[in-house]
């Protein structure tokens, strides 16, 4: 997993209405807003926290589960943005919210040994 600064740059910068930080983390970054993570780039790629509050709108858009290891049949509750969303601050911050609603557990229970579809 790898970013590059550019793209970290684009990401931050279409976040800019929510104030968004980042985290750089075992090659790639966590997207925090206000101290919660919401998201990670991996490979310039960005996703956002799912659950089964706003799953069906990556579903529906046909975003792929992060994946952290390609040779393992792992997955994460982290979905890609569609492009489309990406590329639209104010439709961006309204999929980030979502995001921002989803609880977080003190203890991480997102490493699951099958799709969560």
């Amino acid at each position: 997993m790898a970013i590059s600064d550019e793209f970290l740059c684009y990401v931050l910068d279409q976040f800019s209405e929510l104030g968004v930080t980042y985290r750089k983390m075992f090659g790639g970054a966590g997207l925090y807003h206000q101290g919660k993570v919401f998201g990670l780039i991996a490979d310039d790629v960005v996703y956002l926290k799912v659950d089964d509050s706003n799953r069906k709108n990556y579903m529906d858009a046909g975003s792929p589960q992060f994946k952290p290891f390609p040779d393992k049949d792992m997955f994460m509750p982290y979905y890609e943005i569609p492009s489309s969303v990406l590329e639209d601050p104010d439709e961006l911050c309204e999929w980030a919210l979502e995001s921002l609603q989803i609880p977080s557990y003190v203890r991480q229970k997102g490493i699951r040994k099958r799709n969560e579809e």
